[in-house]
């Protein structure tokens, strides 16, 4: 029979804690400065985010009689692989221009119709729509819908400029057909 977890002091938790990134802590940092190509804090984060789940899991490590090396690196690699996927699956950021100039077909004082604007929005993958929509009819900054949408900042920025760039190719077309 398995006897039930024995409630461990806080002290004792900490110091051994301590201790396993006393022992673990350099090991991790330089496999995931290999992981990150060098990137030193990336590295720490995910250092950090592996003592975490050490720390969250300490009732199923058995940290006393057992090393937890193998746990703590497969942990590790897994954070790392996720990172770079989840860097990598979000579109490029770019830069919003605010001053492009208007094509010379189209000045400045042209009017839109509301219908086909809407239209065009419509036409908007949901993330630029949701983006264009909380800026421009939101009356909001950038960093706002990126607290709003729970985004960075400058992934805002980028659905913004790409959204507005499909839209002027979706009004430019309809201007063409009408």
């Amino acid at each position: 029979m398995n006897d039930p977890p024995v409630a461990v002091p806080h002290e004792d938790t900490d110091a051994a804690f301590r201790a396993l990134y006393a022992e673990h802590g350099p090991a991790l940092l330089r496999l995931t400065t290999t992981l990150t190509s060098g990137d030193r804090g990336r590295a720490e984060d995910l250092v950090q985010e592996t003592m975490l789940r050490a720390w969250t899991h300490r009732d199923n490590l058995d940290i006393e009689h057992r090393s937890p090396q193998a746990w703590l690196i497969t942990v590790a690699r897994h954070l790392a692989v996720d990172a770079h996927r989840a860097r990598h699956s979000r579109p490029p950021e770019g830069k919003l221009d605010e001053n492009l100039a208007f094509a010379d077909s189209h000045p400045i004082h042209a009017r839109v119709d509301e219908v086909g604007l809407r239209a065009a929005i419509a036409t908007l993958p949901g993330p630029q729509r949701r983006a264009l929509t909380e800026v421009y009819y939101g009356d909001r900054s950038p960093a706002e819908t990126a607290r709003i949408l729970r985004i960075p900042p400058g992934t805002v920025r980028s659905r913004i400029f790409y959204g507005l760039r499909a839209l002027r190719r979706a009004l430019t077309a309809h201007d063409a057909t009408a």
